[in-house]
């Protein structure tokens, strides 16, 4: 099994709500940050990735897995990209002013002390923390980074293996660069803050110490 598709865009721009349309077209399992929960060795699998990403073992965390997206792989993308060539890169986005504010009310939200060695801490340290020089309340700087990497996106990916996509674009831009009919019904839509906070916040503070 290899990837076929890889998300590029950060955490809170619709990565779970495109996680389950590519697994509803037959492009899943689908990676995401939630899958690192369900793997007790991920956290350190990412850790040891992140000491140099061109040589990872991107099979040993794929394994299974047709796809994937949101963090941790999004920042690692062009790594990604070249091990995978063939894999499709589809770049997640929304308001800037909007991500904020989600990040702020979800994944980055204070929940405390966390023990710096444990190694889900450890692993958001470095993979995603440090993208942001450990600022994450900071708007104007996390604004900035994040508009700086979708525009690294758009001048890193050819054009034609690249899809921007909003995930209120439904579903025939995204299944036209797939080359997958477009199913019945709307694209699904998950992950709103309440949603976080009632199932996905309780697996990240069990993580953190």
């Amino acid at each position: 099994m290899t990837l076929g598709v890889i998300g590029s865009g950060f955490g809170r721009t619709g990565t779970m709500s495109l996680k389950l349309a590519l697994e509803q077209l037959g492009l899943g399992p689908c990676y995401h940050m939630v899958e690192v929960f369900k793997t007790p060795a991920a956290p350190d699998w990412w850790f040891e990735a992140a000491q140099n990403p061109a040589r990872a073992d991107w099979g040993r965390i794929f394994s299974g897995y047709n796809s994937t997206v949101d963090w941790p792989n999004a920042t690692y993308y062009k790594e990604l990209a070249a091990a995978y060539p063939n894999a499709k890169v589809i770049h997640t986005e929304r308001e800037a002013e909007a991500w904020f504010e989600s990040t702020q009310a979800t994944i980055f939200a204070d929940r405390g002390e966390a023990n710096p060695e444990a190694p889900f801490p450890r692993m958001l340290r470095k993979v995603i923390f440090e993208l942001f020089d450990g600022r994450m309340h900071d708007k104007d700087h996390l604004i900035s980074v994040y508009e700086a990497h979708n525009a690294e996106v758009r001048a890193a990916i050819p054009a034609d293996r690249l899809l921007v996509y909003h995930v209120s674009d439904g579903w025939p831009p995204l299944c036209d660069f797939l080359g997958v009919p477009v199913p019945e019904g709307p694209t699904p839509k998950v992950n709103s803050r309440e949603e976080f906070g009632a199932h996905i916040a309780e697996d990240v503070q069990k993580r953190m110490n």
